[in-house]
């Protein structure tokens, strides 16, 4: 046996020394000790792991008895399967069992059920006994039940709408618990009122105590109707107050009394309204107005005043029987044109008085009460579109068939202003009736609709009035028109005098007034909204292009109004084709206006332009001062212009009368150089009597409009080089013609004769445009000033 290396590590740390021996006995018995606790131990282990191996050969012999077992029980399993697959006993069976199964699941369902209606009326008899004393107590339970029956609608959806009679039944006694929960504190209410004698209460008196808590615990109740409904609801205790007079409204206005005739609704229904509401309007604020700040300050319906206004409230509370009312009628009006477009306009009027006297909001806060008026156009407004455009064009054409339709309207304005025709005036005071009957309706297809349905028709149709009555006098003055179409006497001597003139002017002023009248519509509020509206709705028509508004297509709604609609310019009118269209007619008018008067004076001037006496050498040299008499050939041209222009300065503005004259003048001027001035050959009398004829027509037009006789410019120009004298009357050529009386242009004329000018003038172009500079002669070119200096006899020869 070979030593332990522990055993001879432990003997050394022991018996390191000669004394340690005399321990010896000591350290024997310790290590006997030890070992026999080691021993012990030992005996412990072994017992221990023998019982181990006994349990676990108990539990090896018990699950293979369990497993022995469940082969048995599986080969048993198999063998009854195979006989069950064999048989049909099961199916028998199964359909045997299916009856009373189904019978149990309905009466597990039954109980249930049972259940479930007996928590609902335990929440009923919970509601109804804090009644009338604690309003907010009842609503835990009512609350409770009210939710229940959300849940079981919510799951009889998911459900394939299963227990549609349970949930019914649910929801039916929801409904008939909250009735009668309002019912009693309506009751409650209706007793304090009797007992005070409601309504015969003075309107500036003070409610009790009582009145206040009743009123007050109504509130309470329906406070969470109100906070979570999305739909407007009318105050309870309001309601209790008003039914008096609801059973008066319609003792008076639906009954068998003359006062509930359709057609009394005007004149009696709407004020009795707004005077009851005058009435009480001050009680309900100064006693109720205090309990609804209290209730629904700082709450989600804060913001409305139906809440937050007692007498808000009223008016919610009394408009039902009112919209009742008004349904009736339209039964009525609806028939009767003339009674439906009073009625609507009367309508709007009414629903204006309570939206702004009253503040009322009918709870949307961002639009507003839309009124009762929305109420009829939802149902009615084609109706009333057609009947409203009916009467507007029957108006239309009563103004048309007027005597005194196609009359120049001269005190339509004071003198220096266009004048437009009667026809027009009337027309735009129609179109502005037609403007106060829809101004006040909300819906914008409708506006629009009224818009181009009725207005622009109308403006369309007197367009094609002005058009055809110049389409007419062209057909009339003109050779080709006369051969096509044909003239009567009568539209030739309508013509005759100033006829063309007034003809053309009616048409300018009434295009005129028109024009500008829609200019000034179209910055006007109204219309600015309107064409606002309708430019966002145009630009974001892509959802639906062929309905920009009341089925009316973009396109239709673009070519009736503006080519800038749904386009991002600034500068779009509503009116902008109608006006262009107006503007059309005016600009044309004008045109002929001035060919008229060119015409006219092309007549007038034939004689005078024919004459020969222009080259007559008189025995006397003319003065300075020469002022010759107007010749006779002269008269009727001075009369047909002073007629021409006393009627057009009537008739048309400075400015249309300026641009008209202006341009007839300026044609007037080239007749006379053409015809006169190129055409004859002039002795100095011949040439002086003609400046002098031409100074008298410009002093004719230049007392109708002043400075237009600038137009004969270039004429007066040419007579000046024209009447250059045979010898100088200002001295010596270095004279400075200071002592002179004349004007500067006058001197030099004076100082420059006819030989010297002409000289100079044929030398060059140089020398003809510094004599030209020297006479202040600025139209005038080189070769005009020879052609002119060549008509004179002495230059002639």
């Amino acid at each position: 046996m070979e030593p332990d290396i522990r055993v001879e590590d432990y003997l050394d740390d022991k018996l390191q020394s000669a004394a340690d021996f005399e321990q010896l006995d000591t350290l024997l018995s310790s290590v006997e000790h030890q070992r026999s606790q080691l021993q012990s131990q030992l005996d412990d282990a072994s017992k221990q792991l023998e019982e181990a191996r006994q349990q676990t050969g108990n539990h090896k012999a018990a699950l293979d008895a369990k497993i022995d077992e469940f082969e048995r029980l599986q080969h048993s399993i198999d063998v009854r399967l195979k006989i069950v697959a064999a048989s049909d006993a099961p199916d028998e069976a199964i359909r045997r069992l299916e009856l009373p199964m189904k019978q149990l699941h309905k009466v597990e369902l039954a109980h249930r059920y049972l259940l479930l209606l007996q928590d609902v009326q335990a929440l009923c008899t919970a509601a109804r006994s804090h009644l009338p004393q604690s309003p907010k107590a009842a609503l835990e339970p009512y609350t409770a039940l009210k939710q229940l029956a959300l849940r079981l609608r919510t799951l009889q959806g998911a459900a394939d709408e299963a227990a549609a009679h349970l949930v019914a039944y649910v929801e039916a006694v929801t409904a008939k618990l909250w009735d009668d929960m309002k019912q009693t504190m309506w009751n409650e209410l209706e007793a304090v009122l009797s007992k005070r004698g409601w309504p015969d209460v003075d309107p500036e008196s003070e409610v009790d105590t009582e009145w206040l808590q009743c009123f007050e615990k109504l509130i309470d109740l329906q406070a969470p109707e109100v906070l979570y409904s999305t739909d407007l609801v009318t105050l309870l205790p309001i309601d209790v107050m008003v039914q008096i007079f609801v059973k008066e409204f319609r003792f008076h206005f639906m009954s068998d009394k003359p006062t509930s005739s359709p057609h009394s609704i005007v004149t009696h229904c709407f004020p009795w309204f707004l005077q009851l509401v005058d009435k009480w309007e001050a009680f309900f604020r100064a006693n109720f107005g205090p309990i609804l700040a209290a209730k629904f300050s700082n709450t989600e319906v804060s913001d409305k005043m139906v809440y937050m206004d007692p007498v808000c409230a009223f008016i919610t509370s009394l408009l039902p029987v009112m919209r009742e009312k008004i349904a009736a009628t339209m039964t009525v009006a609806i028939k009767e044109p003339a009674f439906l477009s009073s009625l609507m306009g009367q309508l709007m009027i009414f629903d204006e008085n309570i939206r702004f006297v009253y503040n009322y909001d009918g709870g949307d806060v961002e639009n507003g009460w839309p009124g009762l008026t929305t109420d009829v156009l939802n149902t009615h407004f084609d109706t009333w579109l057609q009947a409203e455009k009916k009467f507007a064009l029957d108006r239309f054409h009563a103004i048309m068939a007027a005597p005194d339709a196609r009359s120049i309207d001269y005190d339509f304005a004071a003198s220096g202003k266009t004048k437009p025709t009667y026809a027009a005036t009337r027309v735009v005071d129609l179109l502005k009736s037609v403007t106060a009957q829809y101004e006040r309706v909300r819906r914008f297809s409708h506006k629009l609709k009224f818009l181009i349905d009725i207005q622009l028709t109308i403006l369309d149709e007197y367009h094609e009035h002005l058009r055809g009555t110049l389409e007419a006098y062209v057909s009339i003055t003109s050779t080709v028109g006369r051969a096509f179409v044909g003239v009567t006497k009568e539209q030739l001597a309508a013509l005759e005098g100033t006829g063309a003139l007034e003809t053309l002017c009616k048409v300018y002023g009434s295009a005129d007034h028109i024009a500008i009248t829609l200019k000034e519509w179209s910055n006007e509020e109204f219309f600015v909204t309107l064409w606002d509206q309708l430019q966002t709705r145009a630009k974001s028509r892509t959802e639906q292009p062929n309905n920009l508004a009341g089925g009316m297509s973009y396109e239709l709604v673009k070519d009736r109004t503006s080519s800038s609609v749904g386009t991002d310019e600034d500068d779009g009118l509503l009116f902008d084709e109608t006006i262009s269209a107006y503007s059309m007619r005016r600009k044309r008018a004008q045109e002929f206006l001035s060919e008229a008067l060119v015409d006219s004076h092309r007549k007038a001037f034939r004689p005078y332009t024919l004459g020969k006496r222009w080259s007559t050498i008189s025995d006397e040299t003319p003065s300075d001062g020469y002022e010759g008499v107007i010749p006779p050939e002269l008269d009727e041209p001075l009369r047909i212009l002073k007629r021409d222009l006393e009627f057009l300065s009537k008739a048309l503005g400075n400015a249309a009368n300026r641009r008209v004259w202006r341009d007839a003048l300026e044609k007037l001027s080239n007749l006379l150089w053409t015809d006169v001035l190129m055409s004859h050959k002039f002795a100095a009398s011949g040439a002086q009597q003609f400046a002098n004829d031409i100074r008298a027509i410009s002093a004719l037009v230049d007392g109708y409009i002043p400075g237009i006789s600038s137009s004969l410019g270039t004429l007066d120009e040419a007579l000046r080089l024209l009447n250059l004298p045979l010898q100088s009357t200002g001295g010596s050529s270095g004279a400075d013609g200071e002592d002179g009386e004349g004007t500067k242009d006058d001197t030099k004329s004076a100082m420059m004769t006819l030989q010297a000018a002409t000289d100079r003038v044929f030398l060059d172009n140089s020398e003809a445009k510094k004599i030209l500079d020297e006479l202040n002669i600025n139209n005038l070119t080189p070769a005009n000033a020879r052609q002119i200096l060549q008509r004179r006899v002495e230059n002639a020869e």
